[in-house]
């Protein structure tokens, strides 16, 4: 699968980042942006984002991915959380003022660590939480490997938009029984997607008789659909 891609160069303070942007399929635009954040080990030229980036495009999704300002400077360890944050803000801003995309209602998501700095953004309760039309959450880190106890789950009762979470059976950081009650608490409605044998990459066990590809293309169908669900809806912001 193939995409024509557009390159951004978008300002993060005194600093910058990179940003692609693939456009929906014409024939089947959903009025959607996602923008989609990569996880803490790998930027946005990884297989899986630029798999999802293209899968959802494919599907009608305008999508958005860039770089965390530590992976455009090539360090390996992420950056503070506030950073983190300011980085997606200024990525999502960048998204809404895209020619192409302008007037599309949008969405923020990610792999893993990029789900759960968009969670942070959507429970932030400011202007950017409130123009959102939904999350989506590939392989949310509910807690570390083997720490149970470590929870990451105090902002989730603040956010007020839809949420799509998609996680594997066999998650170490978290599996879809162990995440429900959580996601539970958020006040607007809650998709909990469970992948069969699924690893943390949404990826089936060898000898399963189902491929990556495959796993991964009705994942993509399923949020793109949920996508388009969510953009016929009309949007209203709950009072807190």
């Amino acid at each position: 699968m193939s995409t024509t891609t557009s390159s951004l160069t978008i300002a993060v303070g005194d600093r910058q980042t990179t940003g692609v942007v693939y456009p929906a399929d014409p024939n089947h635009r959903r009025g959607a942006t996602l923008v989609l954040a990569h996880g803490a080990g790998a930027g946005q030229t990884h297989k899986f984002m630029v798999n999802f980036a293209e899968g959802l495009a494919a599907r009608g999704v305008d999508v958005v991915t860039f770089n965390f300002l530590y992976t455009e400077q090539k360090r390996k360890v992420p950056d503070r959380p506030e950073v983190l944050e300011a980085c997606y803000r200024a990525v999502i801003a960048a998204a809404r003022t895209y020619p192409a995309l302008v007037g599309n209602k949008v969405f923020i998501g990610g792999k893993s660590m990029g789900g759960r700095i968009a969670t942070q953004l959507a429970a932030a309760g400011d202007a950017t939480a409130a123009a959102l039309s939904g999350l989506l959450l590939f392989g949310y880190p509910l807690h570390p490997p083997g720490k149970p106890q470590q929870l990451r789950v105090a902002h989730l009762p603040e956010i007020r938009v839809p949420v799509l979470v998609v996680q594997g059976e066999r998650d170490p950081f978290g599996s879809p029984d162990e995440l429900r009650p959580h996601f539970a608490k958020i006040g607007a409605p809650v998709v909990v997607k469970a992948i069969e044998r699924g690893d943390h990459s949404l990826a089936p066990p060898k000898g399963s008789g189902r491929s990556v590809d495959q796993v991964h293309a009705e994942i993509q169908e399923a949020a793109a659909a949920w996508i388009a669900d969510r953009s016929r809806t009309t949007k209203v912001r709950r009072e807190r």
